[in-house]
């Protein structure tokens, strides 16, 4: 198989280039993305000095790396896709356990308030019969 050769302008020594230049992430909590890419350069620093000590270096040889890189950052990514689904799927259950608990709040809160103006009504009632009273005593 014939392999073309890469274009002037993505040759590794630019890769590594344009990689220094690129701004650092602003979340420093994920290591995980700095590993892949600490792993990325130093496979690609791997890959110039090795094709610097070996021009006629095989091209079958190259795509292996390439590839078996490929396959470790693609795992380390559906891991970190695997734990995003779990986290969000824990926070799923959470919101249910949390609205479920809101409504029985609302339940309690809607009773209460009915309780509440029942009373009210009955301590009403009760203040108009001692007026009516009081009045009819003053009267009579």
């Amino acid at each position: 198989m014939q392999w073309k050769r890469r274009p002037r302008a993505y040759t590794p020594e630019r890769v590594i280039i344009m990689a220094s230049k690129s701004q650092e992430p602003t979340d420093l909590d994920k290591p995980s993305e700095s590993a892949i890419e600490a792993e990325i350069g130093e496979f690609v620093r791997r890959d110039i000095v090795t094709l610097r000590h070996q021009p006629g270096a095989e091209s079958e040889g190259v795509s292996n790396n390439i590839s078996t890189l490929l396959q470790r950052v693609a795992g380390s990514s559906v891991q970190e896709i695997d734990r995003m689904i779990a986290e969000l799927q824990s926070l799923r259950q959470l919101l249910h356990s949390e609205g479920a608990r809101v409504q029985r709040e609302i339940i309690d809160y809607a009773q209460l308030s009915q309780s509440t103006t029942h009373t009210i009504k009955i301590i009403n009632e009760s203040l108009a019969k001692w007026k009516g009273e009081g009045a009819a005593r003053a009267r009579g």
